[in-house]
């Protein structure tokens, strides 16, 4: 079978669109099953940074276009000589990495909640990318393979930070180990996606729960996931003495009073994120 051939033009392998609050990034690549190309990989982290800066933007959602959500790295350019893993670009490779401007450490590190919608399949790469956002909703027909080992590979975007983290190490170790790949109702089993919905809801489930975030206090929304981040590695007394901070600071704001007034008059609040 020859390989497929690339039709989408760089500047639009990675799709942006801002409505009601959420910003949607759309990996647009299907004639390769949405690998992942190297500009791929610089587009997507300007795209994060860009939803995380945004003052309009409250949710993120990720998801592909196509049958695939993220097959992983685009291993055909680099058989062929280019792209991520290729010989070329390991005679370049500097001892000193720097991994802040990566899509990985960029989804770690962002403020606003971010939801993946898996249209389809998700291995290595796209797996780690998926495990990466704070939910996943999957359509039923969606699966996630962690077939790194089966490439000669760890799990080099995350996933052997945070699989044991969802899943405990035993099941995290399974996975792994034999690079298994899970069905969209075995991922739900396991914990390793929020819901499974009929693929032709996926779209508007995952607006739905997007909408019912964006719908709350940004601040307090914002606060809540870098208090989530920093309790990983604290200890209790610490990370309470932090969250103290943070409450100090978000009952000085105008949403706390318009959360407390919209409450005491039965309404829905109108949040501005001041």
């Amino acid at each position: 079978m020859s390989a497929a051939v690339e039709t989408t033009p760089r500047s639009e392998e990675v799709l942006y669109e801002v409505s009601e609050g959420i910003a949607t990034l759309t990996l647009n690549r299907p004639e390769r099953l949405n690998t992942i190309s190297g500009p791929m990989l610089n587009l997507l982290t300007q795209l994060l940074v860009r939803a995380n800066e945004d003052p309009a933007v409250r949710v993120v959602v990720l998801t592909g276009t196509g049958r695939a959500f993220c097959a992983g790295l685009d291993l055909v350019d680099a058989t062929q000589g280019s792209g991520i893993g290729s010989e070329k670009q390991q005679q370049a490779v500097s001892v000193n990495l720097d991994l802040r401007n990566t899509p990985p450490t960029v989804l770690f590190a962002m403020d606003k909640p971010t939801i993946c919608a898996l249209n389809g399949s998700a291995a290595g790469y796209g797996m780690d990318t998926a495990m990466g956002c704070d939910i996943r909703i999957a359509g039923e027909s969606a699966k996630m393979a962690a077939a790194f080992v089966k490439r000669g590979v760890v799990p080099e975007s995350g996933g052997t930070w945070i699989l044991p983290r969802l899943l405990g190490w035993a099941k995290a170790a399974e996975l792994i180990f034999t690079g298994r790949t899970l069905s969209a109702q075995e991922s739900l089993e396991l914990g390793l996606v929020n819901h499974v919905v009929p693929d032709a809801e996926l779209a508007a489930k995952t607006r739905q729960i997007a909408l019912e975030m964006a719908n709350n206090a940004p601040l307090a929304v914002q606060s809540a996931k870098r208090l989530m981040r920093m309790g990983l590695s604290e200890t209790f007394n610490d990370h309470v003495h932090h969250v103290y901070l943070q409450f100090l600071q978000l009952i000085r704001t105008q949403d706390f009073k318009e959360g407390m007034t919209s409450f005491l008059e039965k309404r829905p609040a109108d949040f501005k994120g001041r």
